[in-house]
């Protein structure tokens, strides 16, 4: 372990990375060295905007930087496993938005990879560092709440346009993919007070116009060994923004009315026999949060919540949905010779 601020490198320069890593960045002291783009153009502009302190040719030579220690991945989903591969192989440590790949093989490969490079890989599930996840798990673990009966988790957002990446089948793309893993890792995370993982009843969604394969809602039923159940919902084509978390126990229930991006609503509503409460957990970015787990246990040996086996087991559970709710899984990418 070494000391000082992580030097980051930014694959791409997507939409979400002013909001996912280069604010937790700054705010915390933490430097971008490089930046890659396919256009050379719009990553130079990017660095400018973002204080990024280089610009660097392709992929590749973001990857096998000397000065980046930690790749941050935020490509279209099939672009994931690939350089999330690349960069393990490479010797970094890997924080990647979700999923960590394009199906369970790809994750296994992803597994491997981590494991003989000896480097932390982290997938980008950041509301579990907030204090709003941190206050529902807080609620079953003081009895509070009771036993653990029931979760429901909804993610929904409003459709992306018709040709926007999420959409396509050869990248990696649909509801489940880009939205429903956080319903399933909101609810794999409850195991603890659970008896155990939480294992696929049936799945159930439907295919967006246009785009064969692609799912456009998912429900997915679940069932723990203790005998809570779980539904987890995603939609991608929904009326309005919908993020909540709601756990029901045999002694009071709480919601968590945005549990994805609690830095625009921050409430936990408690309701049991004494009354119905509001807390408020507060607005601070969960990607800071998420950034500064990163950080110390790369510079202090913190354990570490997600890891690549996490993002395995995650994944394992994508494609079963998939399988249930009769859609294809989805393909791996492969990157042409001269990318990789």
């Amino acid at each position: 372990m070494t000391d000082g601020p992580l030097r980051i490198g930014v694959l791409g320069a997507s939409r979400i990375a002013e909001l996912s890593i280069v604010g937790p960045a700054r705010a915390a002291g933490h430097r971008l060295v490089a930046v890659a783009a396919r256009d050379r153009d719009r990553a130079e502009a990017f660095a400018a905007a973002h204080g990024v302190e280089r610009v660097v040719g392709s992929y590749a030579d973001l990857v096998t930087d000397p000065e980046a220690e930690v790749v941050y991945n935020p490509l279209a989903n099939g672009a994931h496993g690939p350089w999330n591969l690349a960069a393990l192989q490479a010797g970094k440590h890997v924080l990647t938005e979700k999923p960590s790949a394009s199906n369970a093989e790809e994750a296994a490969e992803v597994h491997a990879a981590a494991a003989k490079a000896g480097s932390a890989f982290m997938e980008g599930f950041h509301y579990l560092f907030h204090p709003v996840t941190r206050r529902l798990h807080e609620l079953l673990d003081s009895g509070e709440l009771g036993d653990l009966r029931h979760v429901e988790t909804m993610v929904a957002m409003p459709a992306p346009p018709d040709d926007d990446v999420r959409w396509s089948l050869a990248l990696a793309g649909g509801a489940l993919m880009d939205l429903g893993c956080y319903s399933l890792h909101a609810q794999r995370m409850l195991a603890p007070w659970a008896g155990g993982a939480p294992r696929l009843v049936a799945a159930r969604g439907g295919a967006r116009a246009l785009a064969p394969g692609v799912d456009e809602w998912l429900h997915a039923d679940l069932e723990f060994p203790g005998g809570a159940t779980g539904a987890a919902n995603c939609h991608m084509a929904y009326h309005q923004w919908q993020m909540s978390c709601r756990i029901v126990g045999t002694r009071g229930e709480a919601t968590a009315v945005n549990f994805v991006q609690p830095h625009l609503d921050d409430r936990v509503v408690v309701r049991t026999a004494s009354g119905e409460r509001t807390e408020e957990l507060g607005r601070r970015s969960s990607y800071t949060y998420q950034l500064e787990a990163l950080a110390a246990h790369l510079r202090h040996g913190a354990p570490l919540a997600l890891d690549a086996g996490d993002a395995l087991t995650t994944m394992r559970l994508i494609d079963d949905c998939y399988r249930a709710a009769g859609f294809p899984v989805r393909p791996r990418t492969v990157l042409p010779a001269a990318a990789s």
